[in-house]
């Protein structure tokens, strides 16, 4: 090989070598499945109403109740000056039947791209969760099925599209997200000519080693009508939640209240009020033990529940565990909250227990991740 030649095969490998130092891609995922028994669900129906005529037990196997098993990829490429090129694409799926988001989405968790800055802070556009999301970390049963989002029907579990986002850097603990999903209809709030309504929020966050607080504000109009008509669905939400770590114990306790400028969509209810606490005890590095209580109040006759629950977690290793809970929702005499977080109303389809009965489960399940 000539000299010439050794020299610009010297130059490429050395260019690939640092293109492959400055980007990288991560692969990683979540399988979560196991088995359920539920009794307090709904049974039989009226011909005419469509409501549940009674009650019954399942036993099934099920996804996704410690957590949605998903898949994603994140990239970044260095742009120099500090500034990085980022995406994020992530896409739930079904352990237990192999199917993937029901709306046919590949990437119905996220997919955007963006510019980052580690003083400046990140700009993303596309599709994302929520920030109503950032309940989770707070939620002492985290993203399980039977949890904070059930009691406001899944209110807080929001996906958006049409996002412009922005993370800021923490600065003597601080930091703030703020996200606008635009409507891309021809009138700002939506018209239903397009399947999304405006959507707005923004999390201010406060974190040292002994506690963490949060506050968000959330806003999600109705795509048909640019309307807050359905406390729900569409509605405004404001959150306030601390995490009070303690050694091996983790207290968290969280106000949250929606709120609807009519009640059109949800039977008359335009405010629910929740709050919950509950308390993590990292018994050992692999065992952890939590108990919770969940309780909601719904304004002109919506009733209210309260959700009791226990379980727990037994990590095999770093990226394997056995989970479990057992959890029981006691609902007022007016109101058909479940263990899931279902749509409001009482037909079968919904699985809404009757309305001032109660709805107990337990389940058991390993995760995977990796």
């Amino acid at each position: 090989m000539s000299k010439t030649k050794t020299v610009v095969l010297a130059s490429l490998l050395t260019a690939c070598a640092a293109a492959q130092a400055q980007s990288s891609v991560t692969l990683y995922g979540r399988v979560d499945a196991g088995v359920e028994y539920v009794s307090g669900a709904p049974t039989g129906q009226n011909p005419v109403t469509g409501a549940a005529t009674g009650s019954g037990s399942r036993f099934r196997v099920e996804s996704g109740d410690w957590g949605t098993s998903l898949w994603g990829i994140k990239g970044v490429e260095d742009l120099g000056g500090g500034y990085k090129a980022v995406f994020h694409l992530e896409g739930a799926f079904n352990t237990v039947t192999g199917q993937g988001p029901s709306n046919g989405g590949l990437f119905d968790r996220y997919a955007t791209v963006g510019l980052a800055n580690d003083k400046f802070g990140t700009v993303l556009l596309g599709h994302e969760l929520f920030l109503s999301n950032g309940v989770w970390d707070f939620d002492p049963f985290g993203q399980s099925n039977w949890s904070s989002a059930s009691l406001v029907r899944g209110r807080n579990w929001n996906h958006s599209s049409n996002n412009i986002s922005y993370q800021s850097p923490t600065i003597a603990g601080f930091d703030v997200s703020g996200q606008y999903a635009l409507s891309n209809a021809t009138n700002w709030n939506g018209n239903g000519s397009t399947g999304q309504g405006r959507a707005d929020a923004i999390q201010l966050t406060y974190t040292q080693t002994v506690v963490q607080l949060r506050a968000i504000y959330d806003e999600w109009r109705d795509p048909a009508n640019g309307t807050l008509d359905d406390v729900f669905n569409y509605s405004r939400e404001y959150t306030a939640g601390a995490n009070v770590f303690l050694g091996q114990f983790k207290i968290q306790a969280v106000f949250e209240q929606s709120h609807a400028d009519s009640g059109a969509k949800s039977g008359g209810i335009t405010t629910t009020s929740q709050e919950w606490g509950g308390v993590t005890w990292q018994a050992t590095p692999a065992a952890a033990l939590i108990a919770a209580v969940y309780h909601v109040n719904a304004n002109n006759g919506g009733g209210n529940a309260t959700l009791y629950t226990v379980g727990g977690t037994y990590n095999l290793t770093k990226r394997t565990l056995f989970d479990f809970q057992i959890a029981s929702t006691r609902n007022s005499s007016n109101a058909n909250f479940a263990l899931n977080a279902n749509s409001y109303g009482d037909t079968t389809s919904t699985d809404n227990p009757l309305a001032g009965h109660s709805q107990s489960g337990v389940y058991a399940g390993i995760q995977h991740l990796f």
